[in-house]
């Protein structure tokens, strides 16, 4: 009997080493780059988890997002694994089409789809700053695999040509971005920032939602647009260059049928 079970669990070592050789802060290796991934609490090991893919802002690298009570916490409490890719010396080829690294970001949810059980229709994909634009250029080259782009201060140029695009569009950015500067429209229109996806889908007049707060110490103003070919919302408030408090979490609660929670 002893023989019998040191056996199997030989067997069993290679796929549960794969698992959790590489969590948090300890990356997982991908050919010649890295990718950092953290499941959710109390993962019953089994159920298929929704994904959240986040890019990485300027200089930094995916040790930061699993370990960003805004990022990471929100995505955890949730039951969504958090991947976050390790951009080349630290920032992200976004500004044209074809960039290698969103044929990185893909393989990293295949290398991610070996170790953890995925749930192919809940793919969210986010960055904040340099890594909201890379979330974008993901999102305009490989859009049709997304559910959500959710997206924070940081866009691409509004006539990008964009062959593919996601299911929905949530983007949030701060009036006073003085990083990634607020994208203003022709007269100072505050709806330009998703005026890409607004075109790309078809999109009609935008509803004003009014404003909502997950902190007491942060309004946010939503308008958003339901066209033929996805949704598009978009987010705006006073601030800076910041990921606001309880943002990620309040739209994966949104996405995934809840209602919104802080933390």
């Amino acid at each position: 009997m002893k023989y019998i079970l040191v056996t199997a669990l030989l067997f069993l070592l290679p796929t549960l080493t794969l698992a959790q050789s590489c969590e948090g802060q300890t990356p997982c290796t991908l050919g010649d780059r890295a990718y950092h991934v953290l499941p959710p609490d109390n993962w019953d090991g089994t159920s298929p988890l929704p994904v959240l893919v986040h890019f990485h802002g300027w200089q930094r690298t995916g040790a930061l997002p699993v370990n960003h009570a805004r990022i990471s916490g929100h995505a955890r409490r949730r039951g969504v694994l958090l991947l976050a890719p390790n951009g080349r010396n630290k920032t992200w080829d976004f500004w044209q089409g074809r960039s290698a690294d969103v044929d990185f970001a893909a393989a990293v949810i295949e290398d991610a789809a070996k170790r953890y059980p995925i749930d192919r229709e809940r793919i969210y994909i986010s960055g904040y700053s340099f890594g909201s634009a890379m979330a974008w250029r993901y999102a305009c080259e490989n859009g049709n695999d997304v559910a959500a782009l959710l997206a924070i201060s940081g866009t691409l140029r509004q006539t990008e040509d964009c062959p593919e695009a996601p299911a929905q569009v949530r983007h949030v950015h701060g009036l006073d971005d003085a990083v990634m500067d607020f994208p203003f429209g022709p007269n100072g229109d505050t709806t330009y920032p998703v005026r890409l996806w607004r075109d790309l889908y078809g999109c009609a007049e935008g509803q004003p939602q009014g404003t909502w707060q997950a902190v007491d110490w942060l309004t946010l103003e939503r308008t958003t647009w339901e066209c033929d070919g996805g949704t598009v919302t978009l987010d705006i408030h006073p601030g800076g260059h910041f990921i606001p408090h309880g943002w990620i979490g309040w739209q994966l609660d949104q996405l995934m049928g809840r209602t919104p929670r802080y933390p």
